[in-house]
């Protein structure tokens, strides 16, 4: 499946512009009982469970919060220095132009993501995944790969902005994408450049960059997400309109609405109930029976799991 023939309900959210999220039906903070208490009924009944997740979801595991210029800055104070800001220095521009800074950025990523453990969230939502009859499916814009860390089959989960677990060369055409389990990248903190050697194409000794979707990047090889898109699509369509499907969405903000605006339009499309858990932006689309809880993902999960105990 190639990119420009991805999935409508996986695509709602581009050129979205003005994208809005109406305020409806439960939503409230852990102490509202009636929301709580619905979302845990909800996903206790479910037979079918989609996990979308945001960046919000890394931050219970003590990954920064990129959230705005001054939280990106304060979790890299070099590029402050700079003075750029998150979407300036997360595309493909600096791998042509400085590759030692592009790769002292995506390179201290790569390895903060390999030395953090995914919180305990992550194990929460793993177990009500096995109970469910038709399975469950994840769907998350993070790049982390932490839901395969934490032990979810990595054959029903979408990165749709792909993975800094794997690189692409930076010729076009050249070859594949390729797990990143043999790069290790020095970086000198000091001036915040990566060191030689830097990780290179081993057919063209070209530069390789991350399979990641970064902004202004029409050099992204998209074709690992496709796939792993068109393994859900086909999840989607054994489950059918009886089924008893629920998204639980974690820290998925309005900044860049991947997930959230996906996970909107699957519900309208496929059916289902919606529990958007969320400490700034919890409001969900009117009717269906969506919940809305204004909390982090790791408490919102615990809450959730001993409400479904009770």
């Amino acid at each position: 499946m190639s990119r420009s023939t991805r999935s409508n309900y996986l695509r709602a959210w581009e050129g979205a512009a003005g994208y809005h999220v109406g305020v409806n039906d439960p939503v409230g903070s852990l102490r509202d009982d009636a929301a709580l208490s619905a979302a845990a009924h909800a996903i206790r009944e479910a037979d079918a469970l989609l996990i979308a997740a945001g960046a919000g979801m890394g931050v219970d595991s003590g990954l920064p919060d990129f959230r705005g210029t001054e939280g990106f800055w304060r979790a890299y104070p070099a590029v402050a220095k700079l003075g750029l800001r998150f979407e300036e220095m997360a595309t493909p521009v600096w791998f042509k132009k400085d590759p030692h800074l592009a790769w002292a950025f995506y390179g201290h990523r790569l390895h903060l993501y390999r030395d953090t453990a995914p919180h305990a969230g992550f194990s929460i939502l793993r177990s009500w995944a096995a109970t469910k009859q038709r399975g469950g499916f994840v769907f998350t814009s993070n790049v982390d790969g932490h839901f395969q860390r934490a032990g979810f089959d990595p054959g029903s989960v979408v990165e749709c902005h792909g993975s800094l677990m794997h690189v692409q060369c930076m010729r076009r055409g050249c070859g594949g994408i390729e797990e990143a389990s043999g790069i290790e990248v020095r970086i000198d903190a000091a001036v915040f450049r990566a060191l030689d050697p830097l990780p290179r194409c081993a057919r063209c000794g070209e530069v390789m960059r991350p399979n990641v979707l970064m902004f202004g990047d029409g050099g992204w090889d998209p074709d690992r997400t496709a796939r792993q898109e068109a393994r859900m699509e086909a999840w989607l369509g054994t489950l059918g309109r009886e089924s008893r499907l629920v998204v639980v969405e974690m820290g998925a903000g309005m900044a860049v609405p991947t997930v959230r605006a996906s996970m909107e339009h699957l519900v309208q499309v496929w059916g289902g109930r919606l529990i958007r858990i969320n400490p700034r932006e919890p409001s969900v689309p009117p009717g269906r029976g969506h919940v809305g809880l204004g909390c982090g993902a790791l408490e919102g999960l615990r809450a959730l799991e001993a409400r479904m105990g009770a």
